[in-house]
């Protein structure tokens, strides 16, 4: 095994460094005139004929607000076009909160979605932290809505869609934008200090209904609910890789519950490194998550890889090669190993290391190939070209960041390549 794939050597360090700047270099023509991301094609070129999605507007105001802390010589500027589209062209100033997007024409894409107002949350904390100027009002007005439109105290659980206007709200409840939302809820309890511990709280909330819901399913997490919170197990059986909301359980998704529970538990406990049993039950549940989905997906059907999702026995069903699962697997086999102290979550990161750079990495053009086939082979019928950075680069932090901070306060305090 080569040194640079190994965690906590030199060579890894530096592995890690070098491509975060070249993910940094590979998206700096992602602003459209008004600061809403264009969607980045093969080599980082906009495709302006696409959506301009808010998702992927906050993801690279996240990405680059994160630049900005790591003293990156045009961050700041892209940060700041970003920070203006979430201030203005995607914001809906009739109704409250985001549009899903735009289209190329400047046209609204209706309804109002759970998934991009976590996301709005996460890139107004990223900017806040980077000391960007209006960040704070965009942190507070998305709380605010989110607080209003989404959060269900009762249940301890996201809403998922509502119409444009805020008037009708739809029966689907999903889990991906609960997922984002602990990402977002734990982000603004370090951006905000005791005025945002009600976010962690929260976070804790929809982390113990995973959890249960997990052993339900010998951790593979339901994906999809009614709008009583019933699990809708065979949602699109007939129709498995819908790209929206694919059949079964997604194993990459079980990968990032595990590092955000992990996380979660971290901070709540005022966690110290490798100690173990200070954050309890929740750590040995985020490492049975991660487990079953290694066992499940990664290198399943005999190739390199992590497939996309499986039945409720394990046994894959579509097969494709999400880069983001790769970037999670990174994550959370460094985020374990570091908690752990246990080998074999060592070996999975060099593993994830070594595939990454032999595989996903595009040497050529830059930054990852966004979905390959069960042969890894390039393919592009849900993620053609490179929408975004955020899971890449996070992946290129997280291992060397402190576990239980969210990694933009993490970078922030501690720029994580600095002795290199």
């Amino acid at each position: 095994m080569k040194s640079k794939y190994m965690i906590d050597t030199k060579e890894n360090r530096e592995f890690l460094r070098n491509n975060a700047q070249a993910l940094l270099d590979f998206g700096r023509r992602f602003p459209s005139p008004g600061g809403s991301s264009y969607y980045l094609s093969d080599d980082g070129t906009p495709w302006k004929e696409k959506n301009r999605e808010t998702w992927i507007s906050c993801r690279m105001t996240h990405v680059y607000s994160i630049g900005t802390m790591m003293r990156d010589a045009g961050s700041r500027e892209l940060a700041e076009a970003g920070l203006r589209g979430l201030l203005g062209e995607l914001r809906d100033k009739e109704n409250g909160g985001w549009y899903a997007a735009l289209t190329s024409a400047g046209d609204i894409v209706p309804s109002k979605q759970c998934y991009a107002h976590a996301f709005v949350i996460l890139a107004a904390t990223s900017a806040a932290l980077a000391g960007l100027d209006k960040a704070d009002t965009l942190l507070n007005d998305a709380l605010d809505i989110y607080d209003k439109k989404f959060w269900d105290e009762d249940k301890g659980l996201a809403y998922d869609t509502w119409n444009t206007e805020f008037s009708v709200l739809d029966d689907y409840r999903g889990i991906n934008a609960n997922m984002h939302s602990v990402e977002a809820f734990l982000a603004a309890a370090d951006t905000l200090g005791d005025a945002g511990e009600k976010y962690r709280i929260r976070a804790g909330r929809i982390i113990d209904h995973v959890i249960g819901w997990a052993k339900e399913n010998n951790y593979r997490i339901p994906e999809h609910f009614t709008s009583d919170w019933l699990p809708d197990l065979d949602k699109n059986r007939e129709k498995p890789d819908d790209p929206f909301k694919p059949y079964g359980a997604t194993p990459g998704h079980g990968i990032e519950w595990a590092r955000l529970i992990s996380q979660w538990a971290c901070s709540v406990n005022d966690f110290k490194n490798n100690a173990y049993a200070a954050a309890g039950e929740y750590i040995k549940d985020a490492c049975r998550l991660y487990d079953r989905a290694v066992a499940d997906a990664w290198n399943a059907d005999g190739a390199p890889g992590i497939v996309y999702t499986t039945d409720w026995n394990g046994k894959p069903v579509v097969h494709d090669r999400m880069h983001w699962t790769l970037a999670e697997a990174i994550n959370t086999s460094a985020v374990l190993y570091r908690i752990t102290n246990e080998k074999k979550y060592a070996d999975n990161y060099a593993g994830f290391m070594t595939y990454l750079d032999t595989t996903v990495l595009d040497h050529s053009c830059g930054s990852w190939f966004h979905q390959l086939d069960e042969h890894n082979r390039l393919k592009e019928t849900v993620w053609p070209g490179k929408s975004d950075l955020y899971h890449a680069i996070q992946a290129m932090l997280i291992p060397y960041a402190k576990c239980g901070v969210s990694i933009a306060k993490a970078i922030q305090a501690d720029p994580v390549y600095k002795d290199l």
